[in-house]
């Protein structure tokens, strides 16, 4: 009986990698899953060197040619984001409509994210760490050809962080 699910398992095995291989093999010139894994470990080290303290972040933000990118719904950015900061969902991210947003390929680039914040769960739904969206959004402002760009890094407490926020959440929460 052990020997019969052995073979069951084997045979599923083999079934789900031929599917598995096949369907590697549909084409699609828009989707290119190979480029993004490269392009992820080439943006990976530079984004290391680019990512900010929350005074860094502060100083930067005031100086010309400078915007702060929130790339989350505009539902959460209505909600809760730092104060001046600009709204361009990830799921909006095209060459129209970033350089509608960003005025140009070297205009430097400040991000945040989800993430980095806490004590606003409804503004600041935490992600899972490999799915945040501050990775994302690097990697996509890159691979459009930004070259000056920079994260956030650490996590923050909306209650206490040095960084002016505005947005409905932060009404009610002045007004208690």
């Amino acid at each position: 009986m052990k020997i019969h699910f052995f073979s069951t398992a084997l045979a599923v095995i083999t079934v789900s990698s031929t599917l598995s291989a096949q369907t590697n093999k549909i084409p699609n010139r828009l989707i290119d899953y190979p480029a993004f894994q490269q392009q992820v470990k080439q943006v990976g080290q530079w984004r290391e060197q680019h990512r900010v303290t929350e005074d860094q972040f502060i100083q930067m933000s005031t100086q010309p040619d400078t915007i702060i990118l929130d790339a989350r719904s505009r539902d959460k950015y209505a909600l809760l984001h730092i104060k001046g900061a600009i709204n361009l969902p990830l799921t909006d991210f095209t060459d129209a409509d970033l350089a509608r947003t960003i005025p140009g390929k070297s205009t430097r680039i400040l991000i945040y994210c989800n993430n980095n914040f806490l004590n606003s769960p409804r503004a600041f739904a935490s992600k899972a760490a490999p799915a945040s969206l501050n990775v994302y959004t690097f990697n996509n402002l890159v691979t459009y050809g930004y070259t000056n760009v920079y994260e956030l890094g650490p996590l923050l407490d909306t209650r206490t962080t040095k960084i002016a926020l505005e947005g409905s959440e932060f009404k009610l929460e002045k007004s208690r």
